[in-house]
């Protein structure tokens, strides 16, 4: 099989991933061996690419966010069969899908909505988990007495799903940042009530009639945010996070006696805790997508899973300047 690895951590100015041919893996267990047809960029790849290298002469394989074709099952694999057509995001302690195959958990599966292309599915998983993960498991908004919702980076791949899943399983107030004229009419397109300014929401929100909002779900530069997430959340409020804090003081929260939640999808696979959930998520999603309720955030498309198609998803990535999600076509 083709891939596109490394074997030092790097950052994007010394850019090395290269091709290479290896051996195709055999699935044993659970697993489905994957032919990969698109995948989603993420800023988890370009992240992992600047800390982690290689063991034992193997190399690294990103990506994590990927529809394809099973071609093989392993022997406890039963929920599929070779030739369905297949989404899923995988487990960020295996070779990811910068690949023309790849092993995925079967728990970690699930069919592709029938009425989208390859391409466009493959927008949809890492980002569908991880907003679901946080607004339903994490701060538990379905039949919740919560009113307003704050999504900081609405028009982001997160965001993106964020602003649909509310709409389609809550009533509250969806409110979005977004800080230029497509990223506000992106947010908007999506179903969000208000979008106000990713730099001076407190005010914009005020100006909206909200004093505080119930729950905050910070998907990007919480760092950024911090002084003013503390002061428009509401007291027993919740705030979502699922970038790095890097050090930051969780105690400006404490007077509002704010709960703090962490997300990170990889973490049910990491610690075989609750897999199957991820594929029951997708499974809903793909529900969502042919009831015609939610639509792929696929909004930029590069052709081939090339290293120049690769360098320019990760500037993008690093740069932030991505609406929706970027998704290589295989």
């Amino acid at each position: 099989m083709n891939v596109l690895g490394y074997t030092q951590a790097h950052t994007l100015e010394a850019f090395n991933l290269r091709l290479m041919e290896l051996p195709d893996p055999t699935p044993t267990g659970r697993d489905l061996l994957i032919e990969v047809k698109a995948i989603g960029l993420n800023p988890i790849d370009y992240k992992i690419r600047s800390r982690r290298s290689g063991t034992d002469g193997q190399p690294v394989i990103l990506g994590w966010d990927a529809a394809g074709i099973v071609q093989a099952c392993g022997n406890d694999a039963t929920h599929f069969k070779v030739g369905d057509e297949v989404f899923y995001s995988g487990d960020l302690n295996r070779a990811g899908c910068y690949a023309s195959r790849q092993l995925v958990d079967q728990r970690l599966v699930a069919m592709k909505p029938k009425n989208l292309s390859f391409t466009e599915a493959a927008a949809l998983p890492l980002t569908s988990l991880t907003a679901y993960e946080m607004l339903f498991e994490k701060m538990r908004l379905i039949d919740s007495d919560r009113r307003t919702v704050l999504i900081i980076g609405g028009a982001g791949g997160v965001g993106s799903q964020a602003i649909q899943l509310l709409k389609m399983k809550t009533s509250v107030m969806v409110i979005a940042t977004a800080s230029r004229s497509e990223s506000r009419q992106w947010a908007t397109s999506l179903g969000a009530d208000h979008v106000v300014s990713h730099q001076d929401f407190v005010s914009d929100i005020r100006a909206l009639g909200v004093q505080f909002v119930d729950c905050i779900f910070s998907t990007t530069h919480s760092g950024q945010h911090w002084t003013n997430m503390a002061e428009i959340v509401g007291p027993f409020g919740d705030i979502g996070l699922i970038d790095d804090t890097d050090g930051l003081d969780i105690s400006i929260f404490k007077r509002k006696a704010v709960s703090l939640h962490w997300e990170l999808m990889f973490t049910k696979s990491m610690f075989d805790y609750r897999m199957e959930s991820q594929g029951s998520i997708l499974a809903e999603v793909k529900d969502f997508v042919e009831a015609g309720k939610m639509r792929t955030t696929a909004n930029k498309v590069l052709h081939g899973l090339t290293v120049e198609n690769i360098r320019v998803g990760h500037t993008m990535l690093e740069q932030h300047t991505n609406i929706g999600k970027m998704v290589v076509q295989l």
